[in-house]
């Protein structure tokens, strides 16, 4: 009798420690929300009492996508070595999306839109907030990646005092067409490579077209005229919520771009198509009712998830690419 009772007090208890683990998973897993982009910069402007300048909207975006990483439930869990959270794929991916293209962005911020020329000086708050960014997002001891990334995030908070500060020079934002137009080029890449891997969710024969365009062209080693390309099964959700996390940073990013450089955009006559690249990207973020990926055929019974979500991300990325010709005319 007391062995029945031992064994099924330990049932119990290991029963009630999984379904509260269950439940404590599921909710880190949950997505953060879109936020307004406008609303949140005249917030920021009002707390520390500044004018709206060029560059202040993107900076505030820009940090409040990297402290959403921080903050929200959960906290940061890509490098948690401890139940739930060691557990977990789906937000970590989530994680890992969103840092690529906060990096993107950190990257462009201090190479382009902070300097006026290739000859000027960068600057030292973002020279310092860049690289904290870049350190391994599974880095959990000495140092751990939360604590980069919020120095990092520190060193925006920065950046962005002396931008809205008028008697401080040596902090700029320089609202160009060739500024964002090396940043949308990035950003083409980063879609691109993300709609082939999403799309390889059914298997498919792909010609290689590695040096199309040039006869005198070559590469390191031989490789087919032709390749069957296919993600595992096993990373398929994985990839899935890497796309639906760097959807969601750019979302903000790009509406942040469109409140900075409305006026770049504009002459350009080239607003409307950022418009619509948003639309595509909001398009992105729909409520997912499936419990899980699906991965049907292409014409199957089933919904293919990934083939959806590759279909917003090209048509957002062909967009970018258009966007980009039009910022390089006169």
């Amino acid at each position: 009798m007391k062995q029945y009772i031992n064994v099924k007090t330990v049932s119990i208890t290991v029963g009630v420690l999984f379904l509260l683990l269950w439940l404590v998973g599921f909710y880190w897993s949950l997505e953060p929300d879109t936020f307004d982009v406008r609303a949140n910069a005249r917030t920021q402007m009002t707390s520390a009492n500044a004018q709206p300048v060029p560059g202040y909207t993107i900076t505030t975006t820009l940090i409040t996508v990297a402290d959403t990483l921080m903050e929200k439930p959960g906290g940061y869990l890509s490098n948690d070595v401890m139940p739930p959270s060691v557990f977990l794929d789906n937000m970590p991916s989530w994680e890992f999306g969103v840092l690529e293209m906060v990096r993107d962005m950190s990257l462009s911020m201090r190479k382009d839109f902070s300097r006026s020329q290739s000859q000027s000086v960068e600057n030292p708050h973002l020279v310092k907030a860049q690289p904290k960014f870049n350190i391994d997002s599974r880095n959990w001891l000495f140092p751990s990646a939360e604590s980069q990334y919020s120095e990092a995030i520190d060193y925006l908070g920065q950046y962005r005092d002396d931008l809205a500060d008028p008697t401080l020079g040596d902090s700029q934002f320089y609202t160009r067409a060739d500024n964002l137009r090396e940043y949308l080029k990035q950003v083409e890449k980063k879609l691109g490579s993300l709609s082939q891997r999403l799309s390889a969710s059914v298997e498919a024969e792909r010609v290689n077209t590695d040096l199309a365009g040039d006869k005198s062209a070559s590469n390191s080693t031989p490789r087919p005229s032709s390749i069957q390309t296919r993600t595992s099964w096993w990373q398929l959700d994985n990839v899935f919520y890497e796309a639906r996390g760097s959807t969601w940073a750019l979302l903000h990013l790009l509406k942040a771009i469109e409140v900075d450089f409305a006026s770049v955009l504009e002459n350009k006559n080239a607003l409307v198509s950022l418009q619509q690249i948003i639309k595509e990207l909001e398009a992105t973020q729909q409520t997912i009712w499936s419990p899980m990926i699906l991965n049907g055929s292409g014409f199957g019974m089933l919904a293919n998830h990934s083939l959806v979500m590759a279909n917003y991300i090209s048509r957002a990325n062909a967009a970018i690419i258009e966007l980009s010709e039009l910022l390089n005319q006169g």
